[in-house]
């Protein structure tokens, strides 16, 4: 598991983040699935008939371990750092990279800090107050070959946390890309 650590953090981490509309992902083929605005663990579930979840890694990190643009979304907090993968049919759809921030960790949502490999999504929206904001895309492939990341804000009980989301090769996003073609 830590090929996905050493191949898809880099990208995650270089990603040049850009408002959807500035993307111009709106109304193509796979925009969908980049602007989904419930779990996209529901949604991967409803395409393969096996969705699960391997945990890579979550460990605590200080605040100074967080970008400026990541502080400026969830506070100058420590975090819990939880890495995934997400599989369906036991392919790997998507890498994804959460930070919670310790301060999130309490009341009912210090259960976040155990989810193990349950999906983080199937937690944060069965709750009523669950909400998406300052989602971003980024192609970190290229033109020819692209591979998309989204990165948004969750909050519950108007707690945030930070998800970032890397579409790997064999997503559904690209399969419906490629039946359009």
């Amino acid at each position: 598991m830590s090929k996905f650590k050493q191949l898809y953090k880099p990208l995650l981490d270089g990603a040049k983040w850009q408002a959807p509309k500035e993307a111009a992902i709106e109304g193509t083929e796979f925009g969908h699935w980049l602007l989904e605005r419930d779990s996209l663990s529901r949604r991967f579930e409803r395409h393969c008939s096996e969705f699960t979840v391997s945990l890579i890694e979550q460990v605590k990190i200080g605040r100074e371990q967080l970008q400026d643009d990541e502080r400026a979304l969830i506070g100058n907090n420590d975090c819990l750092l939880r890495k995934v993968v997400l599989f369906g049919d036991g392919q790997p759809w998507v890498f994804a990279r959460t930070l919670i921030p310790l301060s999130t960790l309490t009341g009912q949502e210090q259960d976040l800090a155990q989810l193990g490999e349950m999906p983080l999504g199937f937690r944060i929206f069965t709750d009523r107050s669950a909400r998406r904001d300052a989602l971003v895309v980024a192609n970190v492939g290229n033109a020819s070959a692209p591979l998309w990341a989204r990165r948004s804000r969750l909050w519950v009980n108007e707690k945030p946390l930070l998800v970032a989301e890397l579409f790997l090769q064999e997503a559904p996003l690209y399969k419906e890309t490629q039946h359009w073609k």
